[in-house]
């Protein structure tokens, strides 16, 4: 159990997907224009995560070597589908606004890289709490670039105005450019975080 809660919290902080290993960076980059859209991807990719790590976790004994890949995508594509439905008949406007990157969870490069580093090598409980600290590791992130941008950018957090309308909206902040800036800063200050934590358990 300590294990696997060592695992949980590697996800979040040292390893994770965006400003550690800096996997998933198309979607991240595409929908982060808000707070919203980042935990609403979010939330639907560590489903889609949790699910396919569990089902290849049981089966891997029956995978064929040689067609583990093309298994790992159909498990994928399974559950993408399933929060796909899900999210266009419970959440609509978020369905929308999140468009193709929906779909695209099926080749998100965390869940293929999970399903084939860990999943396919390890117990379930270790794999429910790696998957569950990569997802919500990578939620957070797509939160914390969707703030700042929807912040910047549009002067709101969650849709309601925090800036006054006299002080000007960064444009630049809701564009791709802007996003790459968000995204630099931001690993910039989640590793000066964790050197300092790793010197506070030293």
């Amino acid at each position: 159990m300590v294990k696997a809660l060592r695992q949980f919290k590697k996800g979040i902080l040292d390893e994770n997907p965006i400003f550690s290993q800096a996997i998933a960076l198309c979607p991240v980059l595409a929908v982060t224009t808000s707070i919203v859209n980042g935990i609403g991807l979010g939330l639907a990719t560590l489903a889609v995560l949790l699910a396919s790590t569990l089902v290849v976790c049981f089966i891997r004994h029956f995978i064929p070597a040689q067609v583990r890949i093309p298994c790992f995508i159909v498990v994928s594509a399974t559950f993408t589908t399933v929060v796909s439905l899900l999210m266009e008949a419970f959440f609509p406007a978020l369905n929308d606004a999140l468009g193709i990157f929906i779909p695209l969870i099926v080749v998100n490069c965390l869940i293929l890289a999970r399903m084939e580093a860990f999943a396919a090598k390890n117990p379930p409980l270790a794999v429910a709490f790696d998957s569950l600290g990569m997802g919500l590791g990578f939620t957070l992130a797509l939160a914390a670039i969707g703030a700042v941008r929807e912040l910047m950018g549009f002067g709101t957090v969650f849709g309601l105005a925090v800036i006054p309308e006299a002080i000007p909206r960064n444009i630049l902040m809701i564009l791709p450019p802007g996003g790459f800036f968000v995204l630099a800063f931001l690993i910039v200050a989640a590793r000066a975080v964790r050197a300092r934590v790793g010197k506070g358990e030293a």
